[in-house]
């Protein structure tokens, strides 16, 4: 197959079973894209949002790492995996069916995961140690310290508990291990432990798992179909203030120059504290610059001269 030179962010809904790498090498393959990459890595048991960049979009994957997440997680209480989920050896550790649980137990002692919290980093994740992935030792049985680390939890409720089964929605920030949650919530509530049975992600950022398209819809789309499913390479850093910028000085930009704005206050917002923003020219994303202390503008991150020339043939002449 042919590659194409294209760009921009598709929202897939990731299927279960599939790791995240075996998903974006699918869509991948369907865009024929030399170039892209996922941004926050769902186990091959959850499903749900995956957003993955194409092409220039490649430039700032940064920032959906960095994005808060939202999840429907179902636990299992009154057990114990060895991975912290269904794929692990699991065994019962407690009768939950003989206690007198309730929703409103449940609801207390979700209220105390909202805000800061520090979990430790389970053994079955992808962070690195010495280079290689930590469920890389896991699997030969070596079990590697881990340092506890602070994570966010913006909301928790509950949804429902039917037996053993607590079904929770989470909005949490970034490097919270819903899996670790869970277990840790098990604990709270007197069952032992727990895991996650099941996990769906339902938001990444500003992107909605409503947005999203199947691998088995996008396969069943002509060429055409599915390059309208790809958001613009802007969508991505849609919470960072733009600045619409001249002929003269979008060129100085692209150059490599530091554009003066001639104490024109009127299309930035210096209130900010942030010092980025998005660039454009006649509305066409340029990438992003940094306001600097005289309140000049800098590069930060461009789209390549190549793209910038194949989508406005008149800017770079």
């Amino acid at each position: 197959m042919t590659r194409r030179d294209i760009s921009g962010i598709l929202l897939l809904d990731k299927p279960f079973g599939m790791t995240s790498n075996q998903a974006l090498q699918k869509a991948k393959r369907l865009y024929a894209s030399p170039k892209s990459g996922h941004t926050g890595t769902l186990d091959p048991l959850a499903t749900g949002m995956l957003p993955i960049c194409m092409g220039e979009a490649t430039k700032f994957t940064s920032v959906l790492l960095k994005a808060s997440k939202a999840y429907d997680a179902v636990i299992k209480l009154g057990y114990q995996s060895t991975t912290g989920d269904a794929e692990g050896d699991i065994k019962k550790l407690f009768d939950v069916a003989s206690t007198q649980l309730s929703m409103q137990d449940c609801k207390s002692v979700l209220r105390q995961f909202v805000g800061k919290i520090v979990q430790t980093p389970p053994m079955y994740s992808a962070l690195k140690h010495q280079g290689k992935p930590l469920y890389v030792y896991a699997r030969k049985g070596a079990a590697i310290e881990r340092k506890p680390r602070e994570v966010t939890i913006y909301d928790l409720q509950i949804k429902s508990l039917s037996g053993n089964e607590l079904t929770v929605s989470a909005q949490c920030g970034t490097g919270t291990y819903i899996r670790v949650l869970a277990e840790d919530i098990g604990r709270a509530l007197g069952c032992g432990s727990a895991y996650l049975k099941s996990l769906r992600r339902l938001c990444v950022g500003n992107f909605h798992l409503n947005q999203a398209k199947t691998l088995e819809v996008l396969k069943k789309m002509n060429e055409m179909e599915r390059d309208h499913c790809l958001l613009p390479v802007d969508s991505i850093l849609s919470d960072i203030p733009s600045v619409s910028l001249d002929k003269a000085e979008a060129q100085a930009i692209l150059f490599g120059r530091v554009v003066r704005r001639n104490n024109d206050e009127s299309r930035i917002d210096h209130t900010r504290q942030e010092n980025i923003v998005r660039l454009y020219y006649q509305k066409f994303f340029l990438g992003l610059g940094e306001i600097l202390a005289d309140r000049s503008i800098k590069s930060k991150r461009l789209l390549s001269d190549g793209y910038i020339i194949s989508q406005n043939h008149n800017l770079l002449s």
